[in-house]
């Protein structure tokens, strides 16, 4: 009986575990958010009572989000997701994130559907992107839509709370995009829209340079762009903006124009010191000579530095008075000092023209003052060219003699091959033009022109055309003499200058301009022949100054040769 009343006793104690057990089950389900009780926070676990038989473990990080400290006290209420109501060690496996993640898509489709922003933290790269949470929901953050321009170091933003907004959510998926960029691109928005309704010339902004071009640099203003021209950088001479700016500088301009047509704004850096060219004209006068530093050279001469933003040239004529062609960076280094005069001052269009040469002796002028026109001399043939001989006159100076120089009687492309460097040669001086800076020399002039001597010199011949070839025209005259007429001498005018205009066997008029050659050929001009007529009828029938064209003149000297001849032919009728 005692067994018995034992035995009773244990079924009853068995089935009410049974009924309460029952009865929990039916209350929990697996897949529920429950809420449950702190019991202790032990190292990184936080224990929770959900009314089971036994107690759950979470881990303290599902508390609280990346970035942030955890706030749980014993005794403090969560919502936790009821994963199972009994794991292997008999607990109730429980999950705060879960539950977090629950409440997280109930309360963003609310802030969708009403289009705000939400508040997300960026934990880490993925592919094509960055994953944020957003109170215990998982978001994808794509590249792109980080930041307005692309991003090359997300650390500073890594951890950190940030606004965003909701591009797209799919629950059964468990997608959720979002946009950090949208938010910035409506704050951009309306931050230009100020700008552009307060901006006027004047003003003195900020901004950060947001490219660097070769014409100028972009600023960014504040949701509006600005252009600083390479010209308005500096007072001082800017080969290239990136020798004196940086990408994400931040600087602070000048608006020197706005066109609110385009929206366009002109910036100015310069323009915020005062103009060094002010008082130029005051401090630098033309005929001075000063002392100062090369700044730069170039290809066409070299900048110096008179002071801070203003900057003379020598150009490269200016540099040597024998060398035209020197280059600059022969004679002259950056930072060297040098002595130079100011040649000339351009305020208006800010350029001073400055002279390297003129601080030494100019040897054109100290030759000229020694020499003269006519006066023989004797020197070294130091260049043969194509044009002609160049002789030293001196250590420094060379005088040319040119081809058409060197003989009377032979052409100078002939002349010249019996000619070669460093022989001595006599000379004639015919010509000092310090302007210019060049001495002209000849050799023929030594002697006589023996073609002045020949019978034919200068005389009119009619001779006939024997032979037409593309440069020239071949004629005999005087019966057995044979000579010929260079393409350039068949007419004064240039469009009449053309051998198809004659036929062989034709007789042409020509003046005899050279004597024979080593071919036994005369040369022969029509162009000297009418130049000859012209200034004939010039002498006889008026002159072009006193009111008479030329054309006047020759047509009246022809209608005089008519007359004769009519006169000439009646008298002999009777």
């Amino acid at each position: 009986m005692v067994f018995q009343y034992f035995e009773e006793i244990i079924l009853e104690e068995n089935f009410s575990e049974l009924l309460e057990k029952s009865l929990v089950d039916f209350k929990y389900k697996e897949g529920q958010v429950i809420k449950g009780t702190v019991l202790s926070v032990t190292n990184d676990t936080v224990v929770i009572d959900v009314g089971l038989k036994s107690e759950g473990r979470i881990p303290l990080k599902e508390f609280h989000s990346p970035g942030e400290e955890h706030s749980v006290e014993i005794g403090q209420k969560y919502d936790v997701y009821l994963e199972k109501l009994e794991n292997k060690e008999g607990e109730a496996l429980l999950s705060r994130e879960r539950a977090r993640k629950e409440e997280s898509w109930s309360n963003l489709e609310k802030l969708q559907d009403s289009k705000q922003q939400v508040t997300g933290v960026i934990t880490g790269r993925v592919k094509g992107g960055y994953a944020v949470d957003i109170e215990g929901a998982l978001a994808f953050l794509p590249g792109s839509q980080v930041d307005l321009k692309p991003i090359k170091d997300i650390s500073p933003l890594l951890n950190k709370p940030q606004p965003m907004v909701i591009l797209k959510m799919d629950k059964i998926r468990g997608n959720i995009v979002v946009s950090r960029r949208a938010l910035l691109e409506e704050s951009r928005k309306a931050d230009r829209s100020k700008l552009l309704s307060d901006i006027s010339e004047g003003d003195k902004l900020k901004g950060v340079i947001k490219n660097i071009t070769d014409y100028g640099v972009f600023v960014d203003l504040g949701g509006l762009d600005g252009l600083i021209h390479v010209t308005d950088l500096s007072w001082e001479r800017v080969n290239h903006p990136s020798e004196k700016f940086t990408v994400g500088q931040e600087i602070e301009v000048i608006v020197t124009k706005y066109d609110k047509e385009s929206n366009r704004i002109s910036l100015g850096l310069k323009q915020l010191t005062e103009d060094p060219w002010k008082n130029v004209e005051e401090v630098y006068k033309v005929g001075a000579k000063i002392k100062s530093k090369i700044s730069s050279i170039a290809d066409y001469g070299a900048f110096v530095e008179l002071e801070k933003g203003v900057e003379g040239l020598i150009h490269s004529s200016e540099m040597s008075w024998v060398n035209k062609n020197v280059n600059p960076n022969t004679i002259l280094k950056v930072d060297q000092e040098v002595e130079v005069v100011i040649l000339e001052i351009d305020n208006l269009k800010r350029r001073i023209s400055l002279g390297l040469k003129q601080c030494t002796e100019n040897p054109w002028k100290k030759f000229a003052e020694k020499n003269k026109r006519g006066d023989l001399l004797e020197g070294k043939i130091k260049n043969i060219t194509d044009f002609g001989l160049f002789v030293e006159l001196s250590e420094d100076l060379d005088g040319l003699i040119h081809l058409s120089d060197i003989s009377w009687d032979d052409s100078g492309e002939e002349t010249i091959k019996n000619y070669k460097l460093n022989d001595l040669v006599k000379f004639k001086i015919l010509e000092i033009d310090l302007d210019k800076e060049r001495v002209s020399l000849g050799i023929k002039q030594l002697s006589k022109d023996s073609s002045k001597t020949d019978n034919f010199f200068g005389k009119v011949m009619t001779g006939i055309i024997t032979e037409i070839e593309n440069d020239k025209i071949l004629v005999s005259f005087d019966e057995d003499k044979k000579g010929y007429i260079k393409k350039i001498n068949l007419a004064k005018l240039k469009s009449e200058q053309n051998t198809e205009r004659f036929a062989v066997k034709e007789k042409i008029d020509a003046k005899v301009i050279k004597k024979q050659n080593k071919e036994g050929l005369y040369e022969l001009s029509v162009k000297d022949l009418e130049i000859q007529e012209e200034k004939e009828a010039l002498k006889e029938y008026g002159s072009s100054s006193s009111g008479a064209s030329i054309g006047d003149i020759i047509g009246a000297a022809l209608k005089e040769d008519k007359k004769k001849d009519s006169d000439k032919i009646k008298d002999e009728k009777k």
